[in-house]
């Protein structure tokens, strides 16, 4: 892990934006082709390889053109696929959009009803500490149907009509910063208190979102799902195309800017990769506030759902690599693997 984080290239002047179309290229000089056209093609087998699951598509942003992309049946550049907790980065950027507003201040105690009480030592939740899952909730982040879940139970149960609702009311299993657990509980209750905060909820909430976030950025196939009490599952739920995915993670990439205009707060992306404390048993990397880190090697950061989505961004390639597909879950380091050795195939810019 950099204790410095690596500068974030700036759009080249040559290349323009990706707002209606993304530009194009051929492969960089110092990218290695024979490689690259060799894990594609092992990837879009007819039958998809049992290392590493079904790959629906592939999408590949070099210096902002798109360079390579690929599909597998019955996908294509205009159909949308799951973000699973992809959304959950999307979600860092609306609350970006609030903190820039100044509605929102991350760092003083999370607007949660259920924790008003007298003494509830929930009150000492920030909302950095949902973002960097490590509110201490005691919250079960499985999704094996043998296993209780509390994360299956929020979506498809009975907390799947107030999600936020559902998993704030889980007590304490750690005293609040004192531990990292990955859960999609708490990016509900963030949901929650941004919408709270804008007082837009529902479709109101869903216009914030293309106003402020989509349509700047030229993302017209976004599709965020809702529950009954009109709170954004930004834990799960926004399914968006592979491209628009690619212009997601471009504006990360850029630093928050697009167009020459600073959509997100300055210092917010740099702030999404700056590590969290985790302790030393953590099995799925390092984290930071709602991105993951270093998946493609140290300053990379990555938003990463499950059955095997990614937005990975490599700020030392000027790279973006977005995946999606089905793979199960046993076979997710080997997809890990095959996604590091991609962006390794690219050379770092000079």
């Amino acid at each position: 892990m950099p204790t410095v984080l690596p500068a974030l290239p700036t759009q080249p002047a040559d290349t323009p934006w990706p707002t209606e179309a993304w530009p194009t290229g051929p492969l960089p000089p110092g990218a290695d082709a024979a490689r690259i056209h060799a894990m594609l093609g092992h990837a879009f087998q007819a039958e998809p390889p049992a290392d590493l699951g079904e790959t629906q598509a592939v999408v590949v942003i070099h210096r902002g053109r798109l360079v390579t992309e690929r599909y597998g049946p019955r996908h294509g550049p205009e159909a949308t696929t799951w973000s699973w907790s992809m959304a959950k980065s999307i979600t860092h950027a609306l609350v970006g959009l609030a903190v820039k507003d100044g509605v929102l201040d991350v760092h003083a105690p999370a607007p949660v009803p259920e924790w008003r009480a007298a003494g509830d030592p929930r009150a000492a939740i920030t909302l950095d500490l949902l973002l960097r899952m490590s509110s201490g909730l005691a919250f079960r982040e499985e999704y094996k149907p043998e296993h209780p879940s509390d994360v299956i139970e929020m979506l498809w149960g009975r907390g799947k009509d107030d999600t936020a609702a559902f998993a704030a009311g889980f007590p304490l299993a750690h005293p609040p910063g004192s531990h990292f657990y990955y859960s999609s509980g708490t990016t509900n209750i963030v949901s929650r208190c941004l919408a709270d905060a804008l007082g837009r909820h529902g479709g109101e909430f869903q216009a914030f979102m293309e106003e402020r976030l989509f349509d700047p950025l030229g993302i017209t196939s976004a599709t965020p799902k809702f529950d009954a009490a009109g709170t954004f599952i930004g834990s799960s739920f926004c399914f968006c195309t592979p491209r628009d995915f690619a212009r997601f993670g471009l504006l990360y990439l850029r630093d928050g800017v697009w167009e020459g205009r600073r959509l997100l707060p300055e210092g917010w992306v740099d702030y999404a990769r700056t590590a969290t404390f985790q302790q030393p048993d953590c099995p799925d990397g390092p984290y930071g506030a709602h991105w993951w880190l270093d998946l493609a090697g140290p300053g990379s950061f990555s938003a990463n759902g499950h059955d095997g989505q990614f937005i990975i961004c490599c700020p030392d390639r000027d790279l973006i690599v977005v995946r999606n597909g089905v793979t199960p879950s046993e076979q997710g380091p080997v997809l890990k693997a095959w996604l590091r050795d991609l962006a390794a195939a690219f050379a770092a810019e000079g």
